[in-house]
């Protein structure tokens, strides 16, 4: 066999390209240069790649990932967002019938001012005077005296009226607290300090700081050094004291009275309330008391199904009550009366218009509409069910006909088709009576199985499963790549670094490579996850900030082999060429022993981008990763995270596991492809 020089191979090459026969016959011979060929160090590496089998396999996955997760959302119809509804039939809460308890007040036409703070005790004042079986009572305000009247059972009337202080009454020595010369102030011990107590003690002590006496709003105060340069502070009463002329005999006796009952009395046609407060009762007269508000825990249903009823009507319905006459209101005039437990109200007619009943019969989100016949039969099975002790229990009445889509089923008339329907109420443990139906109801399609319109179904948020996958392949796949490239930037530079300089910039950077390797991981992304969670942060920031964070805890291992390679080429001979021609540093590092390390670096590179992909699916299955909606392979697992859940929703988390799976070992076996054709050597 004959020999041939590389120079003669590449002149005869040369030469047939330019038209030189190089064989007189025209054949060429078994032995002629022309076949001898020569492969650049890439085609080799290429050819070596593709002759293994798995490598190929892998490359053609993640090109189709790739294709799916970037590409297949441009022709898919719906996003990862998009939330898809149905209608169903379903058991809802059509209802709730129940008692009501609470007082609800309505401003008299013309009438006083209730202040607020007083307006929102009326509730607790009325409910105490129904326990009491008290008819009237008085509560003093800021501004106002204010007298609370029953007029029926279930509705009360308050006025305000201007008051003025006519006594006093007591016999009995108080505690009041204690006064520091320190601070200055008072400590009570008593609930409810009387004004100006303070001063006036200020004033007694400059007069004379042995101790003493002094009186303010005709009560006697004793005030007496102790300990600590403070004053025990006690009040004294005797009797009953007028501040003006008396109101008449048999006054004290009303007044013990009134105290007894703790509620405002009448003597001589004026209202007095007493009010006790550090020991002394404090007698109080109203004068000319105008109405200023109606309060009642009755309900008012209009047999016209959502008729407005104004809050002035309503105050004068009530006020009626206590005549069970006629009413103006409106600009008309009607008529209530009792019948039973309920008040009717009627127009100049004679027509029904209203009633007025303690049951409140509501829509369950709150709406008042409901007809009258359906309330009205509510209430009577709720009434029934009450009275024998029964907890559950059904009716039967026609509701409107629904259709496939919700909407109501009309003749053609025009008129609202009706069918009968099952109602069947159910009393709680607070009392109030649920009441539940078959709807056809607007809904989120939730875990709907695979079909035609949602090939993959739907997950409990309504989402399409599909669509989710693909944009999560997007966020999966970005991070995985833009985590390995910030490992190897980082790792690239600190190993080149470490491996060119060596000696104390060698031990430094080394021993930072230590410390990040002993960084726990995953304990730190947890925090991470806790604390971004407290700070309520963007899902974007927080996609960033993982990123970021995987990348900054994985570039040690890149570091440390980038390290080893350039100690290796750093004495060879191509390097001591580049020193003699007196290249910069930073160029022999980056421009002759980086680029010789690279191989290693591809490899590494791409068997880590699966670990990577693993990593994140895993912080975001767990919560800390990316958040919801933005979706990801591993909150889409999330969402069916539960053991029951996964095993009657397999469509959602199967898919996204074998995905995972499959492009975690096509990053695996792209990267043993690399590693064997950069060394071929090695695999042998």
């Amino acid at each position: 066999m004959s020999r041939y020089n590389l120079n003669e191979v590449l002149k005869a090459r040369k030469a047939a390209k330019q038209g030189v026969e190089h064989n007189a016959g025209g054949e060429v011979a078994l032995d002629d240069l022309s076949r001898v060929k020569v492969l650049s160090p890439g085609r080799q590496v290429f050819k070596r790649f593709i002759r293994n089998r798995l490598a190929v396999f892998g490359s053609v996955m993640l090109i189709l990932m790739f294709v799916f997760s970037f590409i297949g959302p441009l022709f898919y119809p719906y996003g990862q967002k998009q939330i898809f509804y149905k209608y169903e039939p379903r058991d809802v809460n059509y209802g709730m019938v129940k008692e009501n308890t609470a007082y609800t007040g309505y401003d008299v036409a013309n009438g006083a001012e209730v202040e607020r703070a007083v307006n929102n005790k009326m509730n607790s004042i009325i409910k105490a005077m129904v326990a009491e079986g008290s008819e009237k009572t008085a509560w003093l305000g800021e501004a106002s005296l204010y007298e609370i009247e029953k007029l029926t059972d279930d509705v009360y009337l308050a006025s305000a009226a201007d008051y003025e202080e006519v006594a006093t009454y007591g016999s009995a020595v108080t505690e009041i607290g204690t006064y520091s010369m320190v601070g200055k102030k008072i400590e009570y011990a008593v609930k409810n300090p009387v004004d100006g107590l303070e001063q006036a003690v200020k004033d007694a002590i400059a007069k004379d700081a042995k101790g003493g006496e002094f009186e303010l709003d005709g009560v006697t105060y004793t005030y007496e050094r102790g300990k600590a340069k403070s004053y025990a502070i006690t009040a004294a009463t005797d009797g009953l004291q007028f501040t003006g002329d008396a109101p008449g005999e048999g006054f004290e006796a009303a007044l013990l009275a009134g105290i007894e009952s703790g509620a405002s009395f009448d003597f001589e046609g004026e209202s007095y309330l007493p009010v006790t407060n550090v020991g002394v009762t404090r007698v109080y007269r109203a004068a000319s008391p105008v109405p200023a508000r109606v309060y009642s825990r009755l309900t008012f249903s209009t047999y016209e199904v959502g008729a407005s009823v104004p809050d002035s009507f309503r105050a004068a319905a009530l006020l009626a009550t206590a005549t069970g006459g006629a009413f103006e209101a409106e600009g008309q005039t009607w008529s209530i009366e009792r019948n039973g437990g309920d008040w009717v109200v009627t127009d100049a007619a004679g027509e029904e218009y209203m009633e007025l009943t303690p049951y409140a019969v509501r829509r369950y989100n709150g709406d008042d509409t409901m007809e009258y016949g359906l309330k009205k039969a509510l209430t009577e099975k709720a009434l029934e069910m009450h009275d024998s002790g029964v907890k559950t229990g059904t009716l039967t009445y026609a509701l409107p006909m629904q259709t496939e889509t919700g909407e109501y089923v009309v003749d053609e008339a025009g008129n609202i088709s009706y069918q009968d329907t099952e109602l069947k109420l159910s009393q709680r443990d607070t009392g109030e009576f649920v009441v539940n139906c078959q709807q056809i109801i607007y809904v989120i399609n939730m875990f709907d199985a695979p079909s035609g319109e949602h090939w993959l179904g739907t997950d409990g948020d309504g989402f399409d499963v599909l669509s989710r996958i693909m944009y999560g392949g997007r966020v999966s796949l970005m991070v995985g790549f833009v985590v390995v490239f910030l490992e190897t930037f980082l790792g690239v530079i600190m190993g080149g670094l470490s491996g060119y300089y060596g000696g104390w910039v060698d031990m430094l950077i080394m021993r930072l490579v230590d410390i990040f390797y002993c960084l726990p991981s995953m304990p730190i992304m947890i925090i991470l996850g806790a604390l971004m969670d407290a700070l309520r942060m963007d899902t974007y920031i927080r996609l960033l900030i993982m990123m970021a964070a995987l990348g900054i805890m994985g570039w040690a291992g890149v570091a440390r082999l980038v390290r080893g390679q350039i100690l290796t080429l750093r004495e060879q001979e191509f390097m001591v060429a580049t020193e003699a021609t007196g290249i910069r540093v930073k160029d022999r590092i980056f421009h002759h022993l980086v680029p010789n390390i690279m191989p290693q670096l591809i490899v590494q590179a791409t068997m880590g981008m699966g670990g990577v992909i693993l990593t994140e699916s895993t912080l975001s299955f767990l919560g800390l990763g990316v958040k919801h909606p933005l979706a990801t392979w591993g909150t889409i697992i999330n969402s069916v995270s539960s053991a029951s859940a996964m095993q009657h929703y397999a469509f959602i988390w199967i898919p996204v596991g074998l995905l995972i799976c499959v492009t975690v070992i096509a990053f695996n076996f792209v990267g043993d492809g690399l590693r064997d054709a950069y060394d071929p050597k090695a695999k042998r």
